[in-house]
């Protein structure tokens, strides 16, 4: 670690180089959801960097719900960040340019995760970089202020931006309007890291899991999530492919990564654990894969105007919420 509260360079962890970052397996190609939600992509690659194992961390995954108007936005606790891994996550109170915070406490050891604009992020290059302006959260690793080149985590990797990316990042030089509201930012100490081994770290986990199955939703949330499509679908159709892939982002990418991670984390945690794990992870999996169908079939629905025809769809899925959230019951 380097770097003093004025100083002009600082960097959270020695050895991370963005040239040369392996991103976790968990954003391989394989991944049926390369990327899942902002917040949920920087844990996973931010562990992986720190050598510790994303995988202990997804017992929450198995408790989403339909919120009504979107499926849970799965984010992991924080208390169970603590818990596995030693780490803790605090929000910063940032009352100075965020670019002052994050000099001092980077030099401190401390990354901070804050809200940012993808339209400056080059890691997003063919969706939103120089194209939309889209809130996204980043985690900052290091910053170079001579050279204007931050280090960051997004998304399934870790990457560098600069120059006129790195000043719209941090609004150098922006006339600030008294209206303007700070960024929502968080400090993440790594000062207590806990490194336990691997069948310690399952039996840790697998307490989380319990807590969390606590939380399964009382009733069939499938069958909510129908009937909200059958209302929203004529504003989609009015809307056409912009409102609709808001839409889907909300919903099915939500529903369709949660699943996906909750299957590869109960195949990680394995059968000592879970009795009718195979059960539980193939019914993840479907669900997984019946979202990715049913993007497809709302979108030729969406651009041709085509009658919609989901009915089997949602069969499959509700009947492989009730064999996953069956096989979990059985461990509360």
């Amino acid at each position: 670690m380097s770097g003093t509260p004025a100083a002009r360079r600082a960097i959270a962890r020695t050895g991370l180089d963005s040239a040369d970052y392996r991103r976790h397996w968990l954003h391989g190609p394989e991944r049926l959801w390369a990327e899942k939600n902002c917040y949920i992509d920087i844990w996973i690659e931010l562990l992986h960097a720190l050598e510790l194992e994303p995988l202990a961390m997804l017992a929450f995954t198995v408790g989403i719900d339909f919120e009504g108007d979107q499926w849970t936005f799965f984010k992991p606790p924080h208390a169970d960040l603590k818990r596995l891994y030693g780490i803790d996550v605090q929000e910063l109170y940032v009352w100075r340019p965020l670019l002052d915070h994050a000099l001092e406490h980077l030099a401190g050891g401390k990354f901070i995760s804050t809200e940012a604009d993808a339209f400056w992020l080059p890691d997003t290059a063919g969706t939103d970089y120089r194209r939309q302006h889209v809130k996204t959260t980043i985690v900052i690793g290091a910053i170079d202020l001579e050279a204007q080149r931050l280090s960051y985590f997004h998304n399934g990797g870790y990457f560098r931006l600069d120059g006129e990316d790195f000043v719209n990042t941090f609004g150098l030089g922006a006339v600030r309007d008294a209206a303007d509201l700070p960024l929502f930012a968080e400090l993440v100490r790594c000062d207590r890291l806990k490194r336990i081994p691997v069948e310690a770290l399952r039996r840790a986990s697998f307490g989380l899991l319990r807590e969390h199955v606590a939380w399964l939703p009382a009733a069939n949330p499938i069958h909510r999530f129908r009937q909200r499509l059958d209302a929203d679908l004529p504003l989609m159709l009015e809307q056409g492919l912009p409102y609709f892939h808001a839409w889907v982002f909300g919903t099915l990418r939500q529903l369709g990564a949660a699943s996906e991670l909750s299957a590869l984390y109960l195949r990680w945690l394995g059968p000592e654990f879970v009795t009718d794990l195979e059960s539980a992870a193939d019914a993840f999996t479907q669900i997984s894969t019946t979202c990715k169908a049913l993007i497809m079939k709302i979108a030729r629905c969406v651009s041709g105007r085509r009658p919609l025809d989901a009915a089997a769809n949602f069969e499959e899925m509700g009947a492989a919420w009730e064999r996953a959230s069956s096989g979990l019951s059985a461990i509360r």
